[in-house]
């Protein structure tokens, strides 16, 4: 059983497809192996140029192997060693993945961070794959993850059919790996090994940012649990409080600026974008200045890459809020050194904000008097000084696309002001030439012709940060 994986590099991109190596952790010039309990690992590189690169990692099933050993729990012997399957094992994939690529998995890459932090144009070739419900079932599993499939049968006479399955889609490469693990034994309705309370943990750990909102997910608890119903009903029920989590904040916040902007989804279009820029840039230590009730931050520390995320907001009942929906009455001591929050006021320089390699001022300068603004930004771009400060706030100018918005008003009652695009401009580029910083300031949702995306968002670096 292989996977394929090919990176591409259009034309003008600002990295080469054979860096592919970097990511995978493996020098394409070489041949790869590994002895795994599922049998041989080989890893190696068909294709390498600048514009596409292809890592072919193959498992050759020993299956002899795989039965010695085995106890009362198996199967007959007779089930072992003759069945309806041409040893297209999906889960034996599975599990080798986590053996040999298990770095990429978790999104690290020692020389190319950056890459791995980002989405990339992948095509993803499996074969065979064993298939339970045949391209129903792919169609059911992928699509609403945003894959483009092309399944060719390559036989149908079994159980189960199985499958030539080519997947397409832009993404990070962890991300991707991540939905293979849980969903390519999945498509086979079977595992190979015993399953216990661990196999959720499992499950949880590679599918907690995507699952929980998948359409399939009881489908999908149900094969990775083999159907064994009190841990699909605990797997179910552990998604089912991320769900209510989320739910409860959007609820409890559905109320002036949010209602409006919710029909195009903004609010969570903002964290995401802010995540991805801190990600992209490699910053691994996160000051979050206005943290709220820690949304950013938990999106934050569901990054392996993030190192250490300080929350820092004037509100002591948020604050409770937010430890609460982050779990650290609860956390191990790894979350505790990873997450802290703090009581303080952001126009009040702090050393503890210092050493950071990013900060975040997400939808907050709006609610400072203007007056105020200048003990902020000499507090954070003079003192602190972290290597990148993100910093959003809405678009005046977008305000009159609102429906109901009566003309002059703002969008939440406790904004102190609201600046257009130009406005936001003019103080950034301030700011920046005070303290030594660039600024890219981008547009954050659906753009208007005439007035812009409802959004904006500059990300400031500081000269000669590394």
């Amino acid at each position: 059983m292989q996977l394929e994986l090919t990176l591409y590099a259009p034309e003008g991109s600002d990295y080469a497809a054979s860096d592919l190596g970097f990511l995978l952790h493996k020098h394409p010039g070489h041949l790869h192996e590994r002895d795994t309990a599922q049998g041989k690992v080989s890893i190696f590189f068909p294709k390498v140029s600048e514009a596409e690169a292809r890592a072919v990692i193959y498992l050759d099933v020993d299956p002899v192997a795989l039965v010695r050993g085995k106890n009362e729990q198996s199967d007959g012997l007779l089930a072992q060693y003759v069945n309806d399957r041409p040893y297209a094992a999906n889960s034996l994939l599975s599990v080798a993945l986590g053996r040999v690529i298990g770095q990429t998995m978790s999104g690290k890459s020692k020389d190319r961070q950056s890459l791995a932090d980002r989405a990339l144009p992948f095509r993803i070739r499996i074969a065979p794959v064993a298939v339970s419900g045949g391209i129903d079932v792919i169609e059911e599993l992928f699509s609403p993850l945003g894959y483009e499939f092309d399944a060719k049968t390559l036989d149908d006479t079994g159980r189960r059919a199985v499958f030539d399955l080519d997947l397409t889609i832009t993404a990070r490469l962890s991300k991707i790996l991540n939905h293979l693990y849980v969903l390519v034994p999945v498509l086979d309705n079977a595992k190979h090994y015993w399953i216990d309370k661990a196999e959720i943990e499992k499950l949880l750990a590679k599918g907690g940012d995507w699952l929980p909102s998948h359409p399939a997910k009881e489908l999908i608890a149900r094969r990775a649990l083999k159907h064994r119903r009190s841990l699909v009903e605990q797997a179910l029920e552990r998604l089912s409080e991320t769900i209510d989590e989320e739910v409860e904040e959007e609820s409890a916040a559905d109320t002036g600026e949010e209602k409006l902007e919710k029909p195009i989804r903004l609010h969570d279009l903002r964290l995401d974008t802010v995540r991805d820029a801190i990600l992209a840039a490699g910053a691994r230590t996160v000051l979050d200045l206005g943290c709220g009730e820690g949304k950013l931050i938990r999106r934050l520390i569901r990054e392996r890459g993030i190192e250490r995320v300080l929350g820092v907001d004037p509100s002591v009942r948020t604050l409770e809020t937010a430890a609460r929906r982050l779990h650290l009455d609860e956390a191990g001591d790894r979350l505790r050194e990873r997450v802290q929050l703090q009581l303080g006021s952001l126009t009040y320089g702090d050393r503890r904000w210092q050493g950071f390699d990013a900060a975040t001022l997400v939808e907050v300068i709006e609610h400072i008097d203007p007056p105020r603004l200048a003990a902020l930004e000499l507090s954070l771009f003079g003192d602190a000084r972290p290597g990148m400060v993100v910093v959003s706030t809405p678009n005046r100018d977008y305000n009159v696309l609102f429906e109901g918005m009566a003309p002059g008003t703002l969008r939440h009652g406790d904004h102190r002001f609201e600046w257009t695009r130009t406005e936001f401009a003019n103080w950034a580029g301030r700011v920046a030439a005070t303290h030594g910083y660039a600024t890219d300031i981008r547009p954050l949702g659906p753009e208007d012709a005439t007035h812009g995306a409802p959004s904006q968002m500059c990300v400031f670096t500081r000269e000669g940060a590394a």
